[in-house]
């Protein structure tokens, strides 16, 4: 009997998955497998919020397969020792898995490969199954990818898609496979309270509920803080419990300049991808070097210290940390306003904040967390780099009657209108009232010093 496994790496789902599809075809009997590798987490995976929100897709993804009368192996330790064993153990001929676009990944592709190979075995790598186009698939002429959005943006939206597949009815999995206990969500430490539960099932649902409810006003209200009608779907897209090409597809069927900003969203997706495949020394050094000196030094750590902390005085700001903190995910308003705070108004290393960021978020994308980072820095792909936001301006734009402030900085929850924007502007017993910080820094006085350091006064 012929025996095929794939592979997931950042595709739990059985919705639009095409190795699982081409493994079912490919053989009478299948492996679904999954390998939780030490070196994943090496890496920078290993995030409290990112693990409990595996357990749950990881559930999820042994549930939609026990519903096919299939089951998930799991593993533990090195993917390509693992995945071997237990093609061996199996008498599989070949594996399927998702191209992945990482150094990470495409170094574990490769030693798969070998040692399938080596051992009389074929490894068939799928493309778009993580992204919508794949990196390099779209390049501009004399370059090995697009260093700007817009002209990216035409290029993509013109590519042929392919279209979405179902679900295979059945996956019949061979008997007597040893799998390790799913991990289990209850167990872990660290996690935010407010974090979203995690799967295929719950991110189809807020699929379809997100499409119904919010996208015929998404290019409206997509930066509104308090209304928050983002589709929140980031989470689902980093795991794969969603797929991007079969978002998109939905929401063009939906139509209209609301679905169109949504898709827009997608593509800056598969840009980030695009420009980190091409350049992964960009998750850790300057896209595009300024020669900054960012600050170092006791003041400078405290000043990191309370931005951590949503203790910055600048109450917009403060908001967005401590959603980031209780949800560990943040309106995309806030990831800007707070990345433009840090990096440009306190000067400090743009890497002091991706790093905070991915301690907490579930939707930990390196591509995405690192590239908007420098996006906002000026040091990445931003065509206005010297661009600085005023917390202040922006909160009473995006924030106008202060209801998002009042969510997370209870402090504040009695200040009305675009006083809550200003708390400074209390005086005597009435800002004594408010156990709320001074501002650490004085707006024009950080615009200063970031104009100079970038000498552009």
């Amino acid at each position: 009997m012929t025996v095929s496994v794939v592979l997931f790496t950042a595709d739990l789902r059985v919705h639009d998955h095409p190795p699982l599809r081409a493994a079912v075809d490919a053989a009478a009997e299948v492996v679904p497998l999954f390998v939780r590798d030490p070196a994943v987490d090496r890496a920078g995976f290993a995030a409290p919020n990112r693990l409990a929100f595996l357990a749950d897709c990881l559930a999820d993804l042994d549930a939609r397969l026990g519903e096919r009368g299939g089951r998930l192996v799991v593993r533990t330790g090195d993917t390509v020792t693992e995945a071997c064993g237990v093609v061996r153990q199996a008498d599989a001929d070949e594996v399927h898995m998702a191209a992945g676009h990482s150094a990470f990944a495409r170094a574990r592709e490769a030693g798969l490969r070998r040692a399938l190979e080596s051992d009389g075995r074929r490894l068939y790598v799928h493309d778009a199954v993580t992204t919508v186009v794949p990196p390099g698939d779209i390049t501009p002429q004399g370059s090995d990818h697009f260093a700007v959005f817009t002209p990216y943006l035409r290029r993509w939206v013109s590519e042929p898609l392919r279209t979405p597949l179902t679900a295979p009815r059945k996956v019949p999995v061979p008997t007597g496979l040893r799998s390790d206990p799913l991990p289990d969500r209850a167990s872990l430490a660290d996690v935010s309270e407010g974090l979203a539960t995690g799967g295929e099932t719950e991110g189809r649902r807020r699929l379809v509920a997100w499409l119904s409810r919010h996208a015929d006003t998404y290019e409206e209200i997509h930066d509104d803080l308090a209304g928050d009608a983002t589709s929140r779907l980031s989470p689902y897209l980093h795991f794969g419990a969603v797929s991007a090409t079969e978002a998109v597809h939905r929401a063009r069927a939906r139509g209209g300049a609301g679905a169109e900003a949504f898709v827009r969203q997608l593509c800056w997706r598969d840009f980030h991808q695009q420009v980190l495949a091409a350049r992964p020394r960009s998750a850790v050094e300057d896209y595009r070097p300024r020669h900054d000196r960012w600050r170092r030094g006791e003041e400078a750590e405290a000043d990191l210290k309370a931005w951590r902390e949503g203790r910055t005085g600048y109450p917009v700001v403060d908001a967005a940390l401590r959603q980031l903190a209780h949800e560990g995910w943040m309106h995309n308003r806030g990831r800007l306003l707070a990345a433009s705070f840090l990096a440009k108004t306190l000067y400090l290393d743009w890497r002091e904040g991706a790093r905070h960021f991915l301690a907490l978020l579930v939707d930990g994308d390196i591509a995405n967390n690192q590239m908007n980072w420098q996006w906002v820095a000026g040091t990445g792909t931003d065509t206005r780099p010297h661009r600085v936001l005023n917390p202040v301006l922006q909160g009473k734009r995006y924030d106008p009657s202060g209801a998002y402030v009042r969510r997370w900085v209870p402090e504040l929850a009695d200040l009305a209108g675009p006083l809550i924007h200003e708390p400074w502007r209390l005086k005597g017993l009435a800002r004594a009232a408010y156990d709320y910080p001074e501002p650490i820094v004085d707006l024009a006085a950080g615009l200063s010093r970031f104009r100079q350091a970038r000498g552009r006064d």
